[in-house]
């Protein structure tokens, strides 16, 4: 038992008094480190390099209130959900917060991790900011609302209406609008057929004002098939109205299209140039590539100038990443009344001249390195769906320690592993970890979790293997499909040799990853796989194949999350 202040993670609730009763053996964490193994280059003064939010940022949405920027993305079914990022250049930015941070506001359980929350839109108006958002499988559309957008947030209105990716928009004479994605009058022509759909709104009292308005029947050429019109804004500029809005798919062929009306129930024209940003028609051997460009919204400075935030990838192979899709940021110029992010043909330019703001902090996303000495974690820690009434991962901040007790869940089932992670923000980087742990049964495991989904999972730590003398050794499990085991399948395994705490080293390189393991006060590294000694070496070249990983393998929605995890070894 233990009398030190406990914080129980993501409930965001200190507890004093005695350690939870739980069922389990206890692994713990000494630190968690995470170091880029990529040469940050250097940009000219006056310039920034993308993406403004690295690794697993998506459907980024923006609201300028003054000198202050605010952002929010999806999260899906991770929790706490849809970051709160502020800046004030637009270029470096700082988490504020989550809009989605206590349990009983959503309810992610069974869900998998491509469910949940999407797309979320965020406005502000009148002194108060909301947040139109989707929760696929877990009750439709919602509305929430705060003073603050560092939280609290308040508890979800759930709103009367089908279809995804709603968007709040208040017009000058007082009235208010959501603009939405949803099916196509009558049956749909072909897979993929939807619209986009506009109604009346009072968000005082969360209810509808007359009839639902058709804007957008399928997309910018219905006879060319066009899919997923999805993700819609509305904003007003001059005379016109304009709506801002993805087609395409959110995979290579993602774009982003514009129309615009003198009245903000239409009728909309498609611009005479759309998309207005893309990188589908781009060869797939240039420089610097960047990929699935989409999902945009626009902010406007006082200088005039526009700006766009939009997701985008960048594979290391083919549509291979195992960052998920990030956050960009591009200046967009006005071209005789239409807005255009970039011109036919052109890529993504790697560094751009930044916005003429004055800096604001940013945030290293080159290195961080928790030692779990504080009274609160940093809310860059996210685990799988809603906790659940009783936690099996805390900080002891008094003795410098994560604990982790082997949950009964695996990372490969759809209910609570005992897992908590960070993103992974670069192709090439390195996470380390001090861990004391003895298990107690065969089967118990304790170590790092590189977790994409369920069925794409890399874990590597300590094991007890089945036998009479009880012998832990260092294993790495795989999983790439769901018909596998939900612990994964084992890939590399070696004995460690003596009792004591251990130091982890997972590496990742684009498509590979090197696992490597010391003694805690030894100073050579083991490699577990390929290497005398070390195991069979199921890897491919130097180190194990972890391209399967990806998420063009695993419904392209989510990026590699790392942290610790324990299991009992049980399946269920």
């Amino acid at each position: 038992m233990f009398g030190n202040l406990f914080k129980l993670l993501m409930v965001v609730t200190s507890l004093s008094g005695a350690f939870p009763a739980l069922a389990g053996t206890t692994a713990r964490f000494d630190y968690v480190e995470y170091q880029a193994l990529e040469d940050e280059l250097p940009v000219p003064a006056g310039s920034y390099r993308n993406p403004i939010l690295p690794g697993f940022h998506p459907d980024p949405s923006i609201t300028r209130v003054g000198d202050d920027f605010y952002l929010v993305t999806s999260t899906f079914s991770w929790f706490p959900g849809l970051p709160i990022f502020h800046s004030r250049d637009l270029v470096n930015w700082q988490l504020a917060g989550h809009a989605i941070d206590r349990p009983g506001q959503v309810d992610f359980s069974g869900l998998g991790t491509n469910r949940g929350l999407f797309a979320p839109a965020i406005t502000h108006h009148d002194g108060r900011f909301f947040i139109l958002n989707t929760c696929i499988d877990c009750r439709g559309n919602f509305m929430i609302t705060a003073d603050d957008p560092s939280g609290p947030w308040s508890d979800p209105v759930w709103l009367p209406f089908d279809g995804i990716d709603p968007s709040l928009f208040f017009g000058e004479d007082g009235r208010s609008w959501i603009v939405y994605n949803d099916a196509p009058p009558g049956q749909p022509q072909y897979d993929g057929h939807r619209a986009l759909w506009l109604q009346q709104f009072n968000p005082q009292t969360s209810a509808f004002v007359g009839e639902r308005i058709l804007l957008v029947d399928g997309g910018v050429d219905l006879a060319a098939q066009p899919v997923w019109a999805e993700g819609p804004h509305i904003y007003r500029v001059g005379e016109y109205y304009y709506l801002l809005a993805a087609e395409g798919g959110t995979a290579d062929q993602h774009s982003q299209t514009i129309y615009r009306s003198r009245s903000v129930t239409g009728p909309y024209e498609p611009g005479p140039v759309n998309p207005i940003l893309t990188q589908r028609d781009l060869p797939a051997d240039r420089p610097d590539r960047v990929e699935a460009t989409g999902h945009a919204d626009l902010v406007q400075l006082d200088d005039g100038s526009w700006w766009g935030v939009f997701l985008a990838t960048r594979p290391f192979a083919g549509q291979s990443t195992l960052l998920g899709r990030e956050t960009y940021l591009l200046p967009v110029s006005w071209e005789d009344g239409w807005p255009l992010f970039l011109p036919p043909g052109a890529a993504v330019p790697p560094v751009n001249a930044a916005p003429d703001l004055p800096p604001s902090p940013g945030t290293d996303w080159q290195h961080w390195r928790d030692d779990f000495d504080q009274d609160r974690l940093s809310a860059e820690w996210i685990g799988i769906r809603t906790p659940g009434p009783v936690q099996q991962i805390g900080q002891d901040h008094a003795e410098s320690s994560l604990w982790v007790i082997t949950g009964k869940d695996a990372a490969g089932s759809l209910a609570h592993p005992a897992f908590t992670g960070r993103r992974l923000r670069h192709h090439a980087a390195q996470v380390t970890t001090k861990l004391d742990f003895n298990p107690a049964a065969d089967g118990e495991f304790a170590g790092l979790l590189a977790f994409m989904d369920e069925a794409h999972f890399l874990a590597f730590g300590i094991e007890q293997v089945a036998g009479e003398r009880g012998e832990r050794q260092m294993v790495a499990r795989l999983r790439t499909d769901a018909a596998q085991d939900q612990r994964g399948e084992v890939v590399a395994r070696a004995p460690m040799g003596r009792a004591g705490a251990v130091e982890l080293r997972l590496q990742l390189n684009g498509g590979e990853a090197q696992l490597s393991w010391r003694m805690a006060g030894d100073e050579g590294w083991n490699r577990l796989g390929n290497g005398p000694g070390n195991g069979p070496g199921n890897g491919l070249g130097n180190g194990l194949n972890v391209e399967p990983l990806a998420s063009i393998h695993a419904g392209l929605f989510t990026g590699l999350v790392i942290g610790p995890y324990s299991h009992s070894g049980e399946i269920r």
